[in-house]
């Protein structure tokens, strides 16, 4: 009795993410997510070497928006603000604070395998980004220095999803940006999209 229970109701589950996968195998959908991002650069520069490194990580956020093609192809375009990693300094007999703000838009190509209740997917896309770093002495009582600049870099990442009440797409991801004046940054997403 307990296995034909177990059946019917795994034949039921089934039917419901099939209906749902069957729903959603194409159109718009709507998003935003919330992780945290790692950062790690060993010579920042414009500071005259009085800020070496920089190993911190902080709260990041996203919004995203994006088109299914197919339930394999995908296109996306996010907004994603790395949040102020941030650091001290010693530096000539004085120390201080710095942080670096990072934040700007990815557009993405997403390729999807779907597995049953769940998808696994890779994406690759470009960020196209504006980073402020300022820093201050603890001696002169304010902001001493100041730099923004803009940038492109490539950035990449893969993860697992699964969607839920017919619409609903949760996704746990890893992203990394593939960048040459950076020694390692990347993020760790918690996302939940809508499915038009």
């Amino acid at each position: 009795m307990n296995r034909i229970l177990a059946a019917a109701t795994l034949l039921a589950l089934s039917g419901t993410w099939t209906a749902a996968q069957a729903e959603n195998d194409s159109g718009f959908y709507i998003g935003g997510g919330v992780g945290k991002f790692n950062v790690k650069i060993d010579d920042i520069d414009d500071t005259d070497e009085a800020i070496e490194s920089l190993d911190d990580d902080d709260t990041s956020w996203k919004l995203f928006g994006g088109y299914r093609l197919n339930p394999y192809l995908s296109a996306e375009i996010a907004y994603i603000d790395f949040g102020a990693p941030s650091d001290s300094f010693d530096a000539n007999g004085s120390s201080g604070d710095y942080k670096v703000e990072l934040s700007g838009f990815a557009p993405y190509i997403i390729g999807t395998l779907p597995l049953g209740p769940v998808e696994l997917f890779a994406k690759a896309g470009y960020y196209f980004y504006d980073v402020d770093v300022t820093a201050d002495f603890d001696d002169l009582g304010g902001d001493v220095f100041s730099s923004s600049d803009s940038g492109e870099d490539f950035l990449y990442g893969f993860g697992v999803g699964a969607t839920f009440f017919d619409h609903l797409h949760a996704r746990l991801e890893y992203e990394k940006i593939d960048a040459d004046d950076v020694d390692d940054a990347d993020a760790l997403w918690l996302s939940g999209a809508w499915r038009f």
